[in-house]
């Protein structure tokens, strides 16, 4: 149970991050509006923006990996559920 939730957790600061990171980028980088098309233009360039692009890239292929593995567990899980609790505690 342990492991599920740290699992959780790691998924929700990973997701967390992602959401924080986009709402920066918007607001910071390519505001809405023609003034934000104009300004984009350079602020994109900046280190910061920059910086903002990889931690949005590292935190989505973080949290699709998750998702994936916790997936490909159920479906392991389904497939080959292996012993019963009982049997792994008596043995």
């Amino acid at each position: 149970m342990e492991a599920i939730l740290k699992t959780a957790a790691s998924a929700l600061v990973a997701y967390t991050t992602h959401y924080g990171m986009a709402k920066f980028y918007n607001f910071a980088c390519v505001p809405d509006g023609i003034w934000g098309y104009l300004n984009g233009m350079i602020s994109t360039g900046s280190p910061v923006c920059q910086a903002g692009i990889q931690i949005l890239s590292n935190t989505q292929v973080s949290y699709s990996s998750m998702i994936m593995m916790g997936i490909t567990r159920v479906i392991i899980d389904v497939v080959a559920p292996g012993m019963p609790p009982q049997a792994v505690k008596d043995a």
